[in-house]
């Protein structure tokens, strides 16, 4: 049996993760009561007793957590805060990219954030492959579900008068660019266009490409085959064909899915293309990827205890 201590298990992403975990007899949580969930030193004996850690709060309070954990103990970590992403010494959390050995093998798991999840799965095994180039400049278009915007962002959309679509970023600083530019390859920074609608889960990352632009000019087929090969071994990610395919919705009240799918969509020609992912931004964008990830360190199948589609 593992132990397992969710620091910050009150928010949305600590208790979608309880709740996977909740009836495996292969894991035993750690909890602190209410009044000692903040308490320091209650964090800390949590922290060194426990064999896995997952971090689920704020990115100055996920370092500081990692602060309090001893460095000859046998605590390993998987933080799901955006603080260790593009940090040495840290193993990034997408198995299906960096290889699920290197992942069970890490002390230190950063998960990756909602969005980069999906940008990464689509353009990361391309540019690595050299399909498209690692010189070009991308654009993310990706409208998500509210709850990846935490309580303050979930209490807006929840009352009246909620905005039918939020739009933001417009700093052109989001903290997932660095995350995405670094584990893409990429040498350039990428614009990133997010938005918000008042769906609870669920989220739609596009990146658009002028193929006809590129040297080689890459087509549509040839990118939707190259991510159906990469990704043919995985029970979680899958990518469809776009036939017939003329919309993507998001349900309102969608329930719980930890499988991500992609697509391809190319005009006649194959010179322009859409690639399209279709997540849940609070499982395999946040829950569900800490579970696979916990899974792997762990030494059990890689998704037990996720929510998948059949067979």
């Amino acid at each position: 049996m593992h132990k397992v201590f969710i620091d910050g298990a009150a928010g949305t992403t600590g208790l979608e993760i309880a709740a996977r975990l909740e009836g495996r007899s292969e894991f035993e949580l750690i909890t602190l009561d209410d009044d000692r969930r903040k308490d320091t030193a209650a964090r800390r004996e949590a922290l060194n007793e426990a064999d896995v850690a997952i971090l689920c709060l704020p990115d100055d309070a996920a370092r500081e957590a990692v602060d309090l954990i001893d460095p000859a103990g046998g605590t390993r970590v998987i933080d799901a805060s955006s603080a260790h992403r593009t940090a040495e010494g840290w193993c990034y959390g997408f198995p299906e990219l960096v290889g699920r050995e290197r992942v069970a093998d890490a002390r230190r798991v950063s998960n990756p954030g909602c969005y980069p999840t999906g940008f990464l799965a689509l353009v990361a095994p391309l540019v690595k492959q050299g399909r498209l180039p690692a010189d070009w400049p991308y654009t993310i278009n990706a409208t998500s579900g509210y709850s990846g915007g935490g309580k303050a962002m979930i209490a807006q959309f929840e009352q009246d008068g909620a905005p039918a679509l939020q739009s933001y970023g417009y700093s052109m600083a989001h903290k997932h660019r660095p995350e995405m530019k670094a584990h893409a390859g990429l040498k350039h920074g990428v614009i990133f266009a997010p938005s918000v609608v008042p769906a609870y889960r669920g989220m739609i990352v596009e990146v658009p490409l002028h193929l006809g632009a590129m040297e080689g000019e890459p087509t549509a087929d040839a990118l939707h085959e190259a991510l159906r090969e990469f990704y043919s071994d995985s029970a979680v990610v899958s990518v469809r064909e776009s036939a017939g395919v003329d919309k993507l919705v998001l349900e309102k009240d969608a329930t719980p899915s930890d499988a991500m799918e992609l697509f391809v969509f190319g005009n006649e020609g194959g010179w322009h293309a859409r690639l399209v992912a279709r997540l849940d931004n609070l499982g395999k964008g946040a829950s569900g990827a800490a579970v696979q990830n916990l899974n792997l360190l762990c030494g059990l199948p890689e998704t037990a205890g996720l929510a998948l589609p059949s067979a």
